[in-house]
């Protein structure tokens, strides 16, 4: 994959400019070649880490203990830069911090591209980068602090020493941080206060004259204020020039999947085909199905219909929990024939449609079951349609009146129409498992319809019987990964490759998305 041909430019030597600090603005775009199946690792690797950035912005206060250190092991699972080392030498085992800083440099690009497309995946991209930055610029020390504040020409204007004694007091009763002996011992420095209105509006700084004087310690509000306007108008400008890149058959694929890729487990592999009866559905719909799923099958028991939408959203649910092609034809077949269609008009009309989402017909696709982010960004229900999530597309009334029918707690539901409000329609749906399982911490970051339902199962049967599926090895998420490898480097060898191919391979391998 070639940014430019200007590659020597940027690896002559290992201890480039570009990449002699951890952190950085992503001011200049990678300038090297990478493979199709480097950049699509980087890019889900990158996806991940930011996925672990919104969640644990939820569930816990940032820059508290708890948050610092579980972002802190997602960084060292992932391999991105964290703090600055010493020197680049090549560490015992895994990738040197070099290889590391040219994996966060490249990745956060290829998602620019991926998450430019609409509004509402900019304003995403924007929040957990911006988190992401004031993680790794709160844990530099002062001196690298300092350091890389000088080198992305960040120059602000510190007051002299006679003006912080003559402000001493004011400068101390401003900020609940700041003692008389913190006021002598650190700089401050003087801003327009519109650079620095976070701040402003907490009542954490003193303001005099349009100016606003900030204590080093807070100086990351007025960098993270930088980073914030760089990267909203750098989104702006590859908005502009992205039918250029779209263009490209290799890439357009990929890019189209990546905003609302799942990067989580495989459930195309089950060991539980074959475990469920037909007679547990109706049990199992209302102690550990989704609320989106259980309003499916809620609608589909009392309609005796559902669309293509919500069969395929529910019928891919339904074949990971454990239904056979046998008991999935004998399911919809005697849900269709309580209605308006005859059993010769199911076999003709339907029956086809089931068997080819187990992989029985077309290009015989062994489908998976649609993720949160599919579920949330893909194909929205209109009139008449059931598919979709509850959290993101019903109106918050209607959502209101369904939790109470389900015998969800006022408080309860007031807690997930805040995260509903707030558009984290997953931690809504992850506050509903922990509100109708009765538990105060799911200990899981919810990411699939299918992971709601194991998870419940394992809850409610001890952690037995689903805790071997769940440890079970990701073979299917390997068998993926392998499959992705395999279509990127017979792209690369093969740019003629014919791309309708080439599209349906990658069609099937985000099928998981």
């Amino acid at each position: 994959m070639q940014f430019s041909s200007r590659r020597r430019k940027l690896i002559a030597n290992p201890q480039t400019e570009l990449y002699g600090h951890c952190l950085q603005f992503y001011g200049q775009p990678p300038l090297e070649n990478i493979s199709l199946t480097e950049f699509e690792t980087f890019a889900v690797e990158r996806l991940k880490l930011l996925k672990t950035v919104e969640n644990l912005g939820v569930s816990y206060v940032k820059s508290s203990e708890q948050y610092t250190k579980k972002l802190y092991t997602e960084f060292s699972n992932l391999n991105f830069p964290h703090k600055t080392e010493a020197d680049d030498r090549k560490p015992q085992s895994g990738p040197s911090e070099y290889e590391k800083r040219r994996k966060d440099h490249i990745s956060h690009f290829i998602l620019r591209l991926a998450y430019c497309q609409t509004e509402d995946l900019r304003r995403w991209f924007i929040q957990q980068e911006v988190d992401l930055f004031r993680y790794r610029f709160n844990d530099l020390y002062p001196k690298y602090k300092s350091e890389f504040m000088h080198q992305n020409n960040l120059h602000y204007d510190t007051i002299s020493v006679e003006e912080k004694k003559a402000l001493s007091d004011k400068l101390v009763n401003s900020n609940y941080t700041v003692t008389g002996i913190t006021v002598e011992d650190q700089d401050f420095y003087k801003v327009p206060f519109q650079d620095a209105l976070d701040l402003v509006r907490t009542r954490k700084v003193y303001l005099k004259a349009g100016y606003v004087y900030i204590p080093h310690q807070d100086i990351v509000t007025i960098v993270l204020n930088d980073f914030r306007t760089r990267l909203s108008k750098a989104l702006a400008l590859t908005a502009r020039s992205l039918p250029a890149v779209q263009s490209d058959e290799r890439l357009q694929p990929l890019l189209s999947h990546l905003s609302h890729a799942y990067v989580g487990q495989d459930y195309s592999i089950q060991k539980s085909i074959g475990k469920i009866s037909l007679e547990q559905i109706d049990q199992l719909s209302g102690k550990s199905f989704p609320l989106c799923m259980r309003q499916l099958h809620q609608s589909l028991r009392e309609n005796h219909h559902l669309r293509h939408g919500g069969r395929m959203q529910y019928g891919l649910f339904l074949k990971g929990i454990g239904l056979t092609l046998d008991q999935a034809l004998q399911f919809w077949r005697s849900e269709f024939t309580k209605g308006k269609v005859d059993a010769d008009k199911f076999d003709k009309a339907y029956a086809y449609s089931i068997r080819h989402m187990f992989g029985k017909e077309g290009k015989r696709t062994d489908y998976t079951p649609y993720s949160c982010m599919k579920v949330i960004l893909s194909n929205p229900p209109s009139q008449g349609d059931y598919h979709g999530c509850p959290f993101r597309h019903s109106d918050p009334e209607l959502l209101k009146q369904k939790l109470q029918s389900y015998k969800v707690s006022p408080s309860g539901i007031n807690q997930i129409l805040d995260l509903v409000k707030g558009m984290h329609y997953q931690l809504a749906c992850q506050k509903y498992f922990e509100l109708t399982h009765n538990i105060e911490d799911a200990g899981f970051s919810l990411n699939h319809p299918n992971q709601y339902f194991m998870e419940s199962q394992k809850l409610l049967g001890g952690g037995k019987e689903m805790k071997r599926e769940v440890d079970v090895p990701q073979k299917g998420q390997e068998t993926s990964a392998a499959k992705a490898s395999t279509v990127a480097r017979e792209t690369s060898a093969n740019p003629s490759h014919d791309l309708l191919e080439i599209t349906e391979e990658l069609d099937a391998f985000f099928q998981d998305s």
